[in-house]
């Protein structure tokens, strides 16, 4: 089933994101997640794209395939491109359709310190566009930027790039995690208004530590609201404080999300599948 397929019932759509074991991790650790996310019936997971730093080496296919197929749940492969070739992504193309998913997060990723991309692919469009192009039949998804992504002069030109990536094909987009609703919200609009006018979810990440936030606001640019930064300053040298704090606050968003009728909200779980359903728990009857 194609995510893009969910967004046509009369509901919420709740959805999950989840990450490959790091190398010195054996795979069985995801799996040991994954049985327990199984239960709260999500209506798909997302697996990010493995930091291996090899395309042909890499378990996110496999990991996609095996929530599709042993878990029964709807899955979607992260894919990235400017670090490859065309052949080696019709390669990912073809093993993730033979192990039977369905569904594609086409982003363009990082650029990598002292290593020059490769030249076929340097805008995620170009790699929507390829898989559109492609023999294979995947749902496509693409990633949103509430405040911008780092690289855009503006939000302006922000805009119009995702609009390039709808243009060419993305049939659903998940945003990058943010703090502060009214800038989801005020985001929406602008999407809108530029005639985007595919399923946006709002990407929600609860923070349960310092470090991992302070880490992740650093790699996308998300500001922080005084709210959250008075709840981190009073709770961080307390960690299950923090922990139930950082819940706390992913609840309020998501109900207020809710509220204004979003589409669906993903949940970056960071393979946390206690912190998962504590959410979970608090907010199904809204769905």
């Amino acid at each position: 089933m194609k995510i893009s397929e969910l967004f046509t019932r009369e509901k919420t759509v709740f959805s999950f994101e989840v990450f490959p074991p790091k190398r010195n991790n054996p795979i069985e650790t995801i799996y040991k997640t994954l049985d327990e996310l199984q239960d709260l019936r999500p209506d798909f997971i997302s697996v990010t794209y493995g930091a291996s730093g090899s395309i042909m080496d890499n378990l996110t296919c496999e990991i996609a395939s095996a929530i599709k197929n042993r878990y029964g749940i709807i899955s979607a492969a992260h894919l990235t491109c400017v670090n490859s070739t065309k052949e080696e992504v019709s390669e990912v193309l073809r093993q993730l359709s033979i192990n039977g998913v369905e569904n594609i997060l086409a982003l363009r990723g990082d650029f990598i310190p002292d290593v020059p991309p490769k030249d076929d692919f340097r805008h995620a469009s170009e790699l929507i566009t390829f898989i559109k192009d492609s023999d294979y039949k995947f749902g496509i998804s693409g990633a949103c930027y509430p405040e911008g992504h780092l690289d855009s002069p503006n939000q302006i030109e922000d805009i119009k790039n995702l609009k390039k990536k709808v243009d060419a094909g993305a049939e659903h987009l998940i945003s990058q995690l943010f703090f502060d609703n009214n800038m989801f919200y005020d985001f929406l609009e602008k999407t809108r208004i530029a005639g985007i006018d595919v399923p946006i979810e709002a990407g929600i990440m609860p923070v349960t530590n310092k470090k991992q936030i302070e880490r992740m606001v650093s790699l996308c640019g998300a500001s922080l609201p005084s709210k959250f930064t008075k709840m981190m300053s009073k709770y961080e040298n307390r960690p299950e404080a923090m922990r139930d704090a950082g819940i706390a606050y992913a609840v309020n968003q998501i109900v207020d999300l809710i509220s204004h009728g979003v589409d669906g909200i993903h949940l970056y779980t960071m393979n946390n599948p206690y912190v998962a359903r504590r959410i979970n728990d608090s907010i199904r009857n809204l769905l």
